[in-house]
């Protein structure tokens, strides 16, 4: 299976040579990789394409997968009720 073939991220359809081509430009972190190409900022927030991600840049630079950092989280800071926002008089 070619390298063009096989999807990354479902969620923002990034394929493994998509991570590829970042990594021989120099980025090589998952916070770089996820900036350019939206890995990890779909709906699953991650959830399925972080440990992919993680073990292609574990494989490009040689390194233990442990020893890759994962992307950040930002999780809701609170969360809204929606009769808030129905019941608001600024539509």
């Amino acid at each position: 299976m070619s390298k063009k073939d096989i999807i990354i991220c479902r969620c923002e359809d990034i394929t493994r040579v998509d991570i590829h081509k970042c990594l021989e430009a120099g980025y090589t972190t998952y916070e770089e990789i996820k900036r350019i190409l939206r890995v990890g900022m779909g709906p699953c927030q991650g959830q399925t394409c972080s440990i992919l991600v993680q073990r292609e840049i574990a494989k490009y630079l040689g390194k233990k997968i442990e020893d890759v950092k994962t992307h950040k989280t930002r999780p809701l800071i609170a969360g809204v009720v929606l009769e808030d926002i129905a019941g608001s008089e600024n539509e």
